[in-house]
């Protein structure tokens, strides 16, 4: 770290981004001011919470352009425990929300194909092949993104994040800790926690090495317990949307969920659920809903497809389907409830190893039963996903679980979530209207 670095980290922190925001969020209010009244079908009113999401992100990407060399900066999968790492001053980077940003501003596909003309495989997951492409040609849609000094990744989501890590430990030549997190069948056993938290420590000597400070104690606990109400804060959020009409749409929710992938455990991330929360409790107060006919509700089973986002809730949309739960949504909010912030470690080693992709399909099917009882849905697609393996296995069993055994109609919609060639948009559509049309 050079001290010429770390003023100009904070004179841009400070001063430029705050500026940058003030500027974008000026440009933002007065262009939503003149579509505010304007009708919008198939949806309702727009939410004024977009424009604070914005502003988030923007300063978040804006500011880790110039943290390296000025700060430590780490690379981290969404499933690490990102608390651990808060304490020790290091600006986080998450190269899948990246990759989502980069696949909603059709950016991905080009990134793919240079991953692919420099030896990766099209099957590799795209999130992957996005990011090999960006870290190669350079290209980002933020501008730039810092490089890092550490890479964490988890084996509570995929092993393909192991290899993908392991390529990126040799391109920048840094360390990289492999958080790894036992699957669990069940509900797990105490064994299994007890190697988390060794790990847990482990993590924290690279840190210190890494960085040159000690961990101090009382900035974990902070963080962590940040971090939950972090996640209780974004769950209350997607609550909301057991009402009828729903508030907002689990298209919606795929957006919003950028900050606690990206800032979660800090004090921004809290207020904006906060904020948003109190936007759609508002709405739902005096009955308006997401669309503005909303005949039947629905689950989303899988990540979204970022790039056809718009046309897929326009289509459901017209049609006065509402997508009102998501198994992806949830999952930054489904474990929260184990955290005890008298157990820091303990409980963190639950709440990380309990998410929905490291449990057995069992567990997935009753997840999916009581959101659909909870959220109150009619139907549920299931996105089988070209290059999430372990996201679309067994879907075709809790298709058939859900349809013959508790009567709720399903679709399954192959795609992609980052690349578009491995989806037809002309097939999508007919397919959405066939599935559409059993429920007249």
């Amino acid at each position: 770290m050079t001290i010429s670095r770390q003023l100009q980290y904070a004179l841009i922190k400070n001063v430029a981004a705050p500026l940058l925001v003030k500027t974008d969020a000026w440009k933002s209010a007065r262009s939503f001011r003149a579509k505010k009244d304007k009708p919008n079908p198939p949806f309702g009113p727009r939410l004024e919470s977009y424009i604070k999401l914005k502003e988030l992100m923007l300063e978040h990407y804006f500011t880790g352009r110039y943290a390296d060399g000025a700060v430590p900066v780490a690379w981290i999968t969404s499933g690490s425990p990102v608390e651990l790492l808060r304490p020790f001053g290091f600006h986080i980077v998450y190269p899948e929300n990246h990759a989502a940003l980069c696949a909603v501003r059709r950016r991905a596909k080009d990134l793919c194909v240079h991953a692919e003309n420099e030896g990766f495989c099209r099957d590799l997951c795209s999130y992957a092949r996005t990011d090999f492409g960006s870290v190669m040609s350079g290209q980002t849609p933020v501008g730039r993104v810092p490089k890092p000094d550490l890479l964490v990744t988890c084996t509570n989501i995929c092993q393909t994040a192991l290899a993908w890590y392991k390529v990126l430990a040799r391109k920048f030549n840094v360390p990289l800790y492999v958080f790894d997190t036992p699957f669990i069948y069940g509900e797990g056993e105490e064994h299994d926690v007890d190697y988390i938290v060794a790990q847990f420590h482990e993590l924290i000597e690279m840190c210190e090495k890494v960085t040159g400070r000690k961990l101090d104690q009382k900035q974990l606990t902070y963080h962590t317990q940040l971090g939950c109400e972090c996640s209780k804060a974004w769950g209350k959020v997607l609550d909301l949307c057991r009402n009828r009409p729903a508030p907002m749409t689990t298209f919606d929710a795929f957006i919003y969920i950028g900050p606690i992938v990206a800032m979660r455990g800090l004090p921004e991330c809290l207020s904006f659920y906060k904020f948003l929360h109190d936007e759609l409790q508002d709405r739902v107060s005096r009955g308006i809903g997401a669309i503005q006919n909303e005949r039947y509700r629905l689950l989303w089973d899988n990540l979204p497809i970022w790039f056809a986002i718009r046309d897929l809730s326009t289509a459901f949309a017209q049609g006065g389907f509402n997508f009102v739960c998501s198994t992806y949504t949830n999952a930054w909010a489904e474990t929260a409830h184990h955290f005890d912030p008298n157990d820091v470690y303990r409980s963190s080693a639950k709440l990380y190893s309990r998410i929905i992709l490291n449990r057995d399909l069992r567990n997935k099917a009753d997840l999916i039963l009581k959101l659909c009882r909870d959220f109150q849905c009619d139907g549920a697609v299931l996105h089988s996903d070209r290059s999430c393996k372990p996201y679309s296995v067994g879907q075709y069993n809790l298709a058939d679980i859900l349809n013959r055994e508790h009567g709720i109609k399903t679709m399954i919609l192959e795609a992609d979530h980052g690349d578009p060639r491995s989806y037809s948009p002309e097939q999508g559509e007919l397919r959405v209207k066939a599935f559409m049309e059993t429920f007249q």
